[in-house]
This record gives structure tokens, C-alpha cells and sequence, in this order.
């Protein structure tokens, strides 16, 4: 509506154009209105190209906020993982489909997958891009993991205290109940905090 046309419109008309623009507005800064439509977006095209009806993957379908470094590293080896958990594979470095296996592969080459962001550790270059770790520690993360879902899920904790873990603020024990129950626990959003406020975890480090 702008200033030639307001002129020809009733008080009433004003008074539901301003409230349309009111209700717009604060959709577009609500990331909550945001990821509905963004899933709603992708549920349709994945039936389209499924030729199927229904709630997109049976309702499983969900999207959950990555708040904090802690929250990014679970959700990494908890699909890095997957193929163990299912019994397709004994080791991540036989994991197929999965980019820890990528990873491993071009680590052996002192590369890594330009296909995927890369791992730059404490890099203090606000100009390069990647995840704020290191690649070693990653693959030994999610191996000591594998090795605690392959027993139990909530497996036997080894006794020392992985660099990564220290870092983020992470005990062994909260890091099995992030990686275990991601999906269960938490249902749209997941941080360090968030765990240890569902599990009564202490914050202090095991070790």
C-alpha cells in the first residue's frame, strides 16, 4: 500500500492492511515460522520425487537447533555412527555413505574432502571457514563412541578424558547421553546446557 493508494481506502480497510503487515513482519524474523515452512518446503518435494502421500518419513521428520559446539559434535558422530548402531559396519572407517569414512580416507592422503567443510581446529582467522576442531581428535571421538554403543549404549566410560570433550565443557558421561538419546531427548533444539539440565549432570569434568 503506498501513499496514492491509502487515500481510497476505508478506515477499516487501513486498520486490516496495517495488521497484515504487522503479522508478516514478525514472521520474518520468527525462526520457528521459518523452519515449518522450510520442512513443509522439503516434505513436499521429497513425496513428490517418492511419488508418495502422507507425513513426509512417517512423522519422523524433524528439525532440531544446534546451539552450541557441543550440540554440533553429537549430531556429527551421532550420524557418523549410524551404520554401527545398525550393525552394517564394525568400524567408521567401513562405514559407507558416511563422511567420517571420506574423512579417513583422505586423512590417510594428509588431505581432506573438499566436498565437505573442513576441520581447522583453534584457527583464530575469522576468514577461515570450518569446523572448530580437530580432525584427530573427531575420529577418535567418534571411535571411543563406536566402541561404548557397540557393548551398551550407555557403554563402560574409559577413564581419560578426550582434548575435545575437555574443551567444550563435556564430561564422558554427558557425551554418551547426548550421542545415545539425541534424537528421543531432544526434540527441537540441543546445547550442553539442555543436557545437563534432563540428566542432573554435574558440570564438573570426570577427570
Amino acid at each position: 500500500m503506498n501513499k496514492e493508494q491509502r487515500p481510497g481506502l476505508s478506515e477499516a480497510q487501513v486498520k486490516t492492511v496495517l495488521s497484515c503487515v504487522e503479522m508478516y513482519r514478525k514472521r520474518l524474523y520468527d525462526i520457528s515460522w521459518f523452519m515449518r515452512l522450510l520442512n513443509e518446503f522439503i516434505a513436499r518435494k521429497a513425496n513428490k520425487e517418492d511419488e508418495c502421500t502422507g507425513r513426509f518419513w512417517e512423522g519422523r521428520f524433524k528439525s532440531q537447533a544446534l546451539l552450541d559446539e557441543s550440540a554440533l559434535l553429537a549430531c556429527m558422530a551421532y550420524v557418523d555412527l549410524n551404520p554401527i548402531r545398525a550393525s552394517n559396519a564394525n568400524t567408521p572407517e567401513k562405514s559407507m555413505y558416511t563422511s567420517v569414512k571420506r574423512r579417513i580416507a583422505k586423512a590417510k592422503k594428509n588431505k581432506q574432502p573438499q566436498e565437505l567443510l573442513p576441520f581447522i581446529g583453534d584457527s583464530q582467522d575469522s576468514k577461515v571457514k570450518g569446523l572448530p576442531f580437530r580432525l584427530d581428535d573427531y575420529l577418535q571421538l567418534v571411535d571411543q563412541t563406536g566402541r561404548q554403543l557397540r557393548s551398551n549404549i550407555k557403554g563402560a566410560i574409559p577413564r581419560n578424558c578426550e582434548p575435545i570433550l575437555s574443551r567444550t565443557g563435556l564430561t564422558q558421561t554427558d557425551w554418551s547421553a547426548v550421542v545415545s538419546s539425541i534424537e528421543s531427548n531432544f526434540s527441537s533444539k540441543i546445547s550442553l546446557a539442555l543436557v545437563k539440565r534432563k540428566t542432573g549432570l554435574s558440570p564438573q569434568l570426570a577427570c
